[in-house]
């Protein structure tokens, strides 16, 4: 799951947001600087990894791309979801997506003063290009994924997903459809749980 799922998991708690958002710059006992709300969206957030991580459909869907990207084969899935989120947003959400996405980008940028150093490095580019709503379009999920092979050690064409994704459309929406209906349970369940 990449910003977007992760963002609509968190329902409407600001903090909870805010951690969700930005846990994967947050490693291990980190969290434990932060306020207990943003706590709980980082923890939220690693659940949300590992539920997905060990997914039978996810491993799935990591298959059709495994020939060619192998194991970054979860890296272009997890932005591959969120263009099956965004392009049926309304499915999902009552609200549009652009208004959404609006109100998450202010959000946001009122609550700078929570944010790792790296969030608030890469947030201005993602308001400016408008990440959230780009995602529901595949010419710009084949950018994002190019744009994400510069930051990889190793040689691998993360967009070669694509057109894969692509060929394979049906199946692949079906995939997220079932699984999707899977998280928003376990993170319900898990929040019922923790008491959130």
């Amino acid at each position: 799951m990449n910003y977007l799922a992760h963002i609509y998991l968190s329902g409407d708690d600001t903090k909870l947001m805010l951690g969700n958002f930005m846990a994967d710059s947050i490693k291990g006992k980190d969290y434990l600087k932060y306020h207990d709300d943003i706590q709980r969206g980082i923890l939220l957030h690693r659940e949300i990894d590992t539920f997905t991580d060990s997914h039978p459909i996810v491993m799935e869907s990591k298959a059709k791309f495994y020939s060619v990207l192998h194991h970054y084969s979860g890296v272009a899935v997890d932005v591959l979801y969120d263009h099956v989120l965004a392009k049926n947003w309304q499915r999902y959400n009552a609200e549009k997506l652009e208004d959404y996405v609006s109100n998450i980008y202010e959000t946001l940028t009122n609550h700078k003063v929570f944010l790792t150093k790296n969030v608030l490095n890469f947030l201005p580019i993602m308001i400016e290009y408008n990440w959230l709503v780009s995602y529901r379009n595949v010419d710009s999920i084949d950018q994002i994924l190019k744009q994400m092979n510069r930051r990889i050690k190793h040689r691998v064409d993360l967009s070669a997903a694509v057109p894969i994704m692509v060929d394979q459309q049906a199946e692949f929406d079906r995939e997220f459809e079932i699984f999707f209906e899977d998280i928003r349970q376990h993170v319900k369940d898990y929040m019922a749980d923790h008491n959130f």
